[in-house]
């Protein structure tokens, strides 16, 4: 059984089935393997995807964000040289690498070099959801014991 079934879970809960669904194609698919890539805490807050593009120049690479999801795109340009390979060891295929993101998560930058592609990813908490510090006044009081009163 690779399935959950989070039923149970939507009747009780709003604005969670976009995890339910996150676990349930994480627990149904097989893990891909090309290209290798490492996912790295680099600080508070800071991530870094570095994914192993060999063969493959900055014109042949695009990124994407759409949704919390950042897709990693590489279509090789054919090669229409007459070379004859002894051994062809260094894989050029082209390949889509998707990496969901969690929600405020913004991708700052990518760079290319030494046959890594590095996008830098940085979490942002709107002001809104950081935690603040409420001070206890005694208007504030007064108004609620007039209320019940």
């Amino acid at each position: 059984m690779n399935t959950i079934d989070f039923s149970p879970l939507y009747r009780t809960t709003v604005g969670f089935d976009r995890m339910a669904s996150l676990l349930n194609s994480a627990l149904g698919s097989e893990p891909a393997t090309y290209p290798p890539y490492n996912i790295e805490s680099t600080g508070d807050n800071q991530y870094s995807i570095a994914i192993a593009v060999a063969g493959f120049s900055e014109s042949e690479i695009e990124l994407e964000v759409e949704r919390g999801v950042l897709t990693v795109r590489a279509r090789k340009v054919a090669d229409e040289s007459d070379r004859t390979y002894l051994h062809r060891g260094i894989a050029t295929r082209s390949f889509e690498r998707k990496f969901n993101l969690a929600d405020h998560i913004e991708v700052t930058g990518a760079d290319l070099a030494n046959g890594l592609l590095t996008i830098e990813l940085v979490k942002e908490l709107p002001e809104a959801m950081k935690p603040r510090k409420i001070a206890i006044g005694g208007s504030a009081n007064a108004s609620l014991t007039h209320a019940a009163a």
